[in-house]
């Protein structure tokens, strides 16, 4: 009876170990479909299931809300808005398109005003956040020729939409930069269920729609992300926004990028869920962030730049029962003291939608070791 207690235990916890989550951020910017030819909505219901829950972001190029929501040449994106949830007032942070990828992977800008190829930047990033953390990722990047390849095009490929390739500890560092990788391990990994913690995905400049019609991006999204949304897990989510809009519109004091849509879908979004709270990119990278159990870069700190969270709904705090209680108590708070828990352990439980029962160790941390 202890073993099916300590069992029910372990699938308790499990969720608040820095379990993997899939973070796939894709900037879709003529023609080729890329993964979307490889990964059809049809071939989605043969995927692996996730057993942990993850989290997409997908970054579309150059377009105000107005362009795409309601647009009739985006029928996907207009399903995908009514069945899942709306961020309403979300705006980029700058423009050209190169400092919001920076403010979505550093939460800042880093000084750089233009779409620069010969720039680079020397700043904390997510990167070495994940590192640190011991999260997987990748950078999945459409027409990408090469791992570490640090030239400013190659075919559709546009440096300007990859920012890990701009910050010095990945450009510079074989190990990291090897996790930049083209669309071809995008489809290996998702078919094989592979996909690393945090996935960052950048179609070339046509399937972003940078230079090719909304119909085009659309019809990619259609292809793809049906595939993703299946990775998402028990409790993952997608989000769904875009570089820039056309205009100077902002919010939060700092963001002066356009007015653009962010859409967040997966098993936890309110269905039909609208949130009117103003939210730029530094908000969004909090969000993932927050998720992931990272500190908050730069600006991702500041409340004022908002947040997605409103749109998921938080998941219900799970009681352990008398018998785990029993096993955690007996079995393991013992075991771990040995393995250098603070001399005085306790268990915490929280309604954070990532996390139901937590243990603290020495260092502050939490989760099982």
């Amino acid at each position: 009876m202890l073993t099916a207690a300590a069992q029910a235990m372990r699938t308790m916890i499990r969720p608040i170990i820095r379990a993997p989550v899939l973070v796939a951020i894709i900037f879709l910017g003529c023609g080729v479909m890329g993964l979307g030819a490889m990964l059809t909505p049809a071939t989605a219901a043969g995927l692996p299931a996730s057993r942990s829950s993850h989290i997409v972001v997908i970054v579309m190029e150059n377009k105000e809300s107005t362009d795409v929501l309601g647009n009739p040449a985006a029928p996907y994106l207009k399903g995908l808005v009514r069945r899942y949830g709306l961020a309403t007032q979300s705006y980029g942070v700058a423009h050209p398109s190169l400092p919001n990828y920076l403010a979505l992977t550093s939460g800042s800008t880093q000084g750089i005003t233009s779409d620069c190829t010969s720039c680079s930047v020397n700043a904390p990033n997510i990167v070495d956040q994940l590192t640190s953390a011991g999260i997987s990722w990748k950078a999945y990047l459409e027409d990408y020729p090469a791992p570490c390849f640090a030239g400013a095009t190659s075919g559709n490929y546009a440096k300007r939409h990859n920012p890990f390739i701009y910050y010095t500890d990945i450009a510079q560092n074989p190990s990291r930069c090897s996790h930049l990788v083209g669309f071809g391990a995008l489809s290996a990994d998702v078919r094989s269920g592979q996909l690393p913690a945090y996935s960052w995905i950048t179609p070339n400049v046509c399937n972003d729609t940078h230079a090719c019609s909304v119909a085009v991006g659309d019809r990619f999204l259609a292809a793809t992300v049906p595939s993703l949304l299946s990775a998402l897990g028990p409790h993952g989510f997608l989000v769904l926004t875009w570089d820039e809009g056309a205009s100077n519109a902002g919010c939060c004091g700092i963001a002066r990028g356009g007015h653009v849509a962010t859409v967040v879908a997966g098993p936890d979004v309110i269905a039909g869920s609208r949130e009117s709270s103003r939210v730029d990119h530094y908000g969004v990278l909090a969000t993932i962030e927050r998720a992931l159990r990272l500190p908050l870069l730069g600006q991702a700190g500041n409340p004022l730049n908002g947040r997605l969270d409103p749109l998921i709904s938080p998941r219900p705090v799970a009681h352990p029962t008398h018998a785990q209680w029993i096993w955690l108590h007996a079995v393991y708070i013992p075991a771990h003291f040995a393995r250098g828990l603070r001399a005085r352990v306790w268990t915490r439980l929280t309604s954070n939608p990532n996390t139901a029962l937590a243990l603290v160790h020495r260092d502050g941390s939490t989760g099982i070791r």
